[in-house]
């Protein structure tokens, strides 16, 4: 647990740097206003729709129609599912526009101040990103929909989101973060060895969307600390399996002996 407050942590300070705090803040001015004006148009629609599917559920049809207080507190409640759907939108359509947009370039800026010792090896290209994410989304989508009938259990419109949008966040700011930096090999063992880490901490900064002011900047947020993370699981690997983080140096002298792991 130590590596992911080191990476929340070197996150905050990254926060000051120039050129990192606008990529957290545009992404989601521009989610948000997209979902809202989709809200003014289509969420009276979507409760409509919601309402009529419940209608038709037997008993609980029967209780609406027969009961003003319980079409009350059902209509309530559809209205209240139907706004927390949009914080789950909001978050991954800003999720998206960091991961394509605004990530690689804080990825440069944070490279430039933490990460000089990593040689940039390029196991993943931007291509590769673009079609990552959408591939995740793709999964994302089936998940939400999968989960859609549970949701009027109680609770479950809060859990279900919350993991479908971590696995989410991992799966490509996972990606992204390491794109750069690590070889073929690594690229792929560390997103496998490191799964459980990266989703606990997408589903951990996923919460963050639901915390008033915080979720302006949750989902580059996120994105920014997998940044942390990532690399410096990938310094850490390399240190310990005798690579040099730099690569050769004029000399044969390796480039890794100041490595200093936060990854235990």
């Amino acid at each position: 647990m130590r590596d992911l407050f080191v990476a929340l942590g070197r996150s905050m300070r990254s926060l000051v740097r120039p050129g990192v705090f606008r990529h957290l803040v545009w992404p989601a001015i521009v989610s948000a206003l997209l979902w809202i004006v989709v809200a003014l148009f289509f969420g009276a629609k979507a409760v409509d729709t919601v309402m009529e599917a419940i209608q038709g559920v037997g008993w609980v049809g029967d209780q609406i129609s027969t009961s003003a207080l319980a079409a009350g507190i059902v209509l309530f409640m559809v209205k209240l599912l139907v706004v927390l759907a949009f914080v789950p939108l909001i978050y991954v359509t800003s999720a998206v526009l960091v991961a394509t947009v605004a990530l690689p370039m804080m990825l440069d800026h944070v490279a430039r101040y933490d990460y000089t010792d990593l040689e940039q090896r390029h196991g993943g290209s931007n291509m590769g990103s673009i079609g990552n994410t959408l591939v995740a989304l793709m999964w994302f989508v089936l998940m939400l929909a999968a989960s859609l009938p549970l949701w009027l259990i109680p609770g479950v419109a809060l859990v279900a989101p919350v993991l479908a949008t971590g696995w989410l966040s991992q799966r490509i700011f996972g990606y992204d973060a390491l794109m750069r930096h690590a070889d073929r090999d690594e690229f792929a063992r560390l997103r496998q060895e490191l799964r459980p880490k990266m989703l606990l901490l997408g589903g951990g900064t996923t919460l963050l969307a639901y915390v008033p002011i915080v979720n302006i900047v949750a989902p580059a947020l996120s994105g920014l600390v997998f940044v942390h993370f990532m690399l410096e699981a990938l310094r850490c690997d390399r240190s310990e399996r005798g690579v040099s983080i730099t690569g050769p140096e004029p000399g044969g002298a390796s480039g890794d002996a100041g490595c200093q792991c936060a990854i235990q």
